[in-house]
């Protein structure tokens, strides 16, 4: 394994995130509580229309209301059973509110919005979605970001797919495509699916080297879609109908991705397109590369986190103030 693809391998490996949330496990709520002007005091940092475009993306909620009957404060969290990194990434910023303050969290691949305002990971892109207030959870899933160690112009000029293919959405694209030559395409699941797609995993280091990589959605959002906008390679990919804090909505077909249709029906004619018109299919990679630079900024991404928060404590009737 050379340097480039070791150096992928470890962003990826979660020995690290687990370690580095039991240390921030020790740090006592009231010590955080203290810091907690402190880390809003950023904001002077950055322009404050970026800041509050992205709140408000995250946390659309107009009208002040109860909480739901549902809601667990937050001294709480501990007690949900979820996968542990639900309840790391959520008490990464809710420590630092009062432990007596409630909320109702939907931890999972949420796809629908509640009658209540509701903390998740993700929900639909279309639609009255005020309710679903999106915090980047399950993140280390989720958030990575690669150095691409290829140049655009020296990579393989096809489609690379790899993933679990159970859903629907999924079999219907490997019965249409599965076998054909100019894409490269395989299931990763040993259960599900078609036992005749099952080919060996390949490393994201290994999807590098292809211009054009698949990003289809699974029960949710599509988890590869992070790294592939940071790299020299360009997303092919129907337009998403769901969201999480990277604002999947937001993205502009064939500005940021390369889009098919639903049904992907065109594949083949776009990429015939895009193959032939290279300039254009870098300058997607490009324009993806500079979307992703808005989520490079540690103390930035805190302050939206905080703030989203304690924006859904003024709208469930919690606290009396908001900056906004």
């Amino acid at each position: 394994m050379n340097l480039s693809a070791f150096l992928i391998e470890v962003q990826r490996n979660k020995t690290l995130y687990y370690i580095k949330n039991a240390l921030r496990q020790m740090v006592p709520d009231a010590v955080l509580a203290r810091q907690f002007e402190n880390r809003l005091a950023a904001l002077s940092k950055f322009s404050g229309e970026q800041i509050w475009e992205r709140v408000n993306y995250y946390n659309s909620l107009e009208t002040v209301t109860k909480p739901d009957p549902s809601a667990i404060m937050l001294s709480k969290i501990r007690e949900i059973k979820a996968p542990s990194a639900y309840i790391f990434d959520s008490m990464e910023y809710t420590r630092y509110f009062p432990d007596y303050l409630k909320a109702l969290f939907r931890f999972g691949d949420i796809v629908d919005v509640a009658e209540t305002p509701a903390i998740q990971k993700s929900r639909p892109v279309s639609g009255d979605k005020r309710n679903a207030v999106l915090l980047n959870l399950d993140k280390k899933r989720h958030f990575l970001f690669i150095q691409d160690p290829f140049r655009f112009e020296n990579k393989k000029e096809m489609l690379i797919g790899r993933g679990a293919v159970t859903q629907p959405h999924r079999i219907a694209f490997m019965n249409r495509y599965f076998g054909h030559p100019a894409l490269n395409l395989g299931q990763v699941n040993r259960q599900g699916g078609n036992p005749a797609w099952i080919v060996p995993k390949m490393s994201i280091y290994e999807h590098l080297k292809y211009k054009f990589i698949l990003s289809l959605e699974g029960n949710d959002v599509a988890t590869n879609l992070k790294w592939i906008m940071s790299s020299n390679s360009v997303a092919v990919m129907a337009r998403p109908k769901y969201e999480t804090w990277f604002m999947e909505g937001s993205l502009v077909p064939n500005y940021h991705y390369i889009q098919i249709q639903d049904d992907y029906s065109d594949l083949l004619q776009v990429l015939d397109y895009y193959i032939a018109h290279p300039k254009e299919t870098q300058q997607i990679a490009e324009n993806a590369n500079r979307y992703v630079q808005q989520f490079s900024n540690q103390q930035k991404e805190d302050l939206i986190s905080l703030l989203v928060l304690e924006k859904y404590f003024y709208y469930t009737s919690q606290i009396s103030t908001i900056r906004v």
